[in-house]
């Protein structure tokens, strides 16, 4: 009698887990043509920032793409030049060419903190190898 109970309470704490809270990611477009964001991860900004990491680095972390007409081709999209600077808790990304008025731009964050674990991948249903990301679509 007390196995099976003692099974499901076995299985019912060991199968729950609470969810992952993901940063909430503020992206803006200021008037002098440069994309700020806040809400990512301050231990990882700061370790950039003072490290003044190579636009590579930041581009591995949070690339800024072209919105393509057709949305099953972002993956195919090039990463848009330019530069980042920290500035306190934010990331300032300033292209190398203007972005151009009407056209949608989006960011793709990449997660790499977030489910590491094999038991995450097979939870997600993910493939091994492949990084959690958040595409946050900037409009124009």
């Amino acid at each position: 009698m007390w196995k099976p109970v003692l099974f499901f309470a076995l299985v019912m704490f060991c199968g729950c887990s609470s969810a992952i809270k993901s940063p909430t990611i503020v992206i803006t477009k200021t008037p002098n043509n440069t994309i700020k964001f806040s809400g990512l991860d301050q231990t990882m900004i700061q370790t950039l920032g003072s490290d003044s990491a190579s636009a590579s680095v930041w581009q591995s972390l949070i690339p800024v793409y072209k919105m393509p007409a057709d949305t099953d081709l972002k993956d195919y999209q090039p990463v848009q030049p330019g530069k980042y600077a920290v500035q306190d808790s934010i990331v300032i990304f300033t292209p190398d060419t203007s972005l151009q008025k009407g056209q949608t731009y989006f960011v793709r964050y990449y997660h790499f903190a977030q489910g590491s674990s094999l038991w995450q991948h097979i939870k997600d249903h993910r493939k091994m190898g492949g990084q959690p990301y958040t595409d946050l679509i900037l409009k124009q």
